[in-house]
């Protein structure tokens, strides 16, 4: 039943609309027949379908009709406004609702023959539209809310298991970058002075797993720490790809300070690294660009390797790639983009 049939709408949704519409204009005909005088015609029967479509029925279509529109309008074409903007909408809608079903029933009833209010009871025909319009929308927006904060809870849920499991990970992975931590300060002392550059790789080495050790605790880190990580990363990379690795990094000055995911960069520059470019005799480049768009702050990782032909299985080989997609969609609610990059290679972009 929970299945979507139409629009992001289910079935149970769907026959819980027909039900509200057939009880409520089951509920006008009724009042209208219990006020009828002259119970003597023999057509005047409670249960005549001609007799509920001309007081009632017909209209009550007229409705459903000029709603779905607005419906559509409201929770699916401005779907990511504001609560506060989408309701404003409604200040437009309505009337335009009230007097077109209002002008499309008087139509129809004149081109079928049939009686609807005139003169002064016309005003019926507006009230009750706009009654119903306000009633409809109302449980409308009320249901939306109930599906998005079960949607949330739901979330929350898993964010606080993916929390806990993180957590004990953490604790039955210190000891290992500690010892190692250790043991890297150790063989750093140990090395003579002439070998400077052995000694800056096991300097770079150890405080990665600093960061590391350090980013396990803490679930958002300055930007500025995620890129140094990276950096000293891909600077241990340069060392073994020589110049054969080139390296561009663009980010502003003023956006260092924001707040993102700690080891959010590191699986994604390191899948450039081993499936873009190791292969390539020529080697390549790989640029990190990062700026901000409309409040989000925007991610771009792109390299000239040799790029990725079937995106949709690569979240399946590998566990980087998964394990960030996975964060970003828990955390933000944000997709993680594969594209082929321009002339050639793989772009990969995401907005937290």
């Amino acid at each position: 039943m929970k299945k979507k049939i139409f629009l992001g709408i289910s079935l149970r949704e769907g026959l819980f609309v027909l039900g509200f519409y057939l009880f409520f204009s089951f509920l006008y005909y009724l009042t209208l027949w219990l006020n009828r005088a002259g119970f003597s015609d023999p057509e005047d029967n409670l249960l005549s379908f001609r007799r509920f479509l001309d007081s009632g029925g017909l209209q009550y279509l007229v409705f459903l009709i000029f709603t779905i529109p607005v419906w559509y309008l409201i929770f699916r074409r401005l779907k990511h406004w504001k609560i506060s903007a989408r309701l404003a909408v409604h200040v437009l809608t309505l009337p335009l609702f009230v007097y077109g079903t209002q002008k499309f029933y008087y139509l129809i009833s004149d081109a079928l023959g049939w009686g609807h209010l005139t003169g002064s009871g016309a005003v019926w025909d507006l009230y009750i539209p706009a009654l119903l319009y306000l009633i409809q929308f109302g449980i409308f927006h009320a249901y939306e809310h109930y599906i998005e904060n079960q949607r949330k809870l739901i979330l929350e849920g898993e964010l606080r298991q993916a929390a806990i499991k993180s957590e004990l990970a953490a604790i039955k992975a210190q000891l290992n970058p500690h010892f190692l931590y250790n043991v890297f300060n150790t063989i750093n002392a140990s090395i003579p002075p002439e070998n400077e550059s052995t000694r800056e790789m096991i300097a770079q080495l150890s405080d990665l797993f600093r960061y590391q050790l350090r980013a396990s605790k803490r679930e958002l880190v300055p930007l500025k720490d995620e890129l140094e990580f990276v950096t000293k990363y891909l600077d241990l990379e340069k060392a073994r790809f020589e110049e054969r690795l080139k390296i561009i990094i663009d980010v502003p000055n003023h956006l260092l300070s924001e707040p993102v995911p700690p080891m959010l960069l590191q699986p994604l520059v390191e899948n450039s690294v081993k499936h873009g470019l190791s292969d390539l005799i020529e080697g390549g480049t790989i640029q990190i660009k990062i700026f901000k768009e409309l409040d989000k702050l925007k991610f771009e990782i792109s390299d000239n390797g040799i790029g990725i032909k079937d995106k949709t299985a690569v979240f399946g080989n590998g566990v980087g790639l998964s394990n960030t997609k996975e964060r970003l969609q828990k955390m933000y609610q944000s997709s993680l983009e594969l594209l082929d990059n321009d002339p050639r290679g793989l772009k990969i972009r995401f907005a937290i």
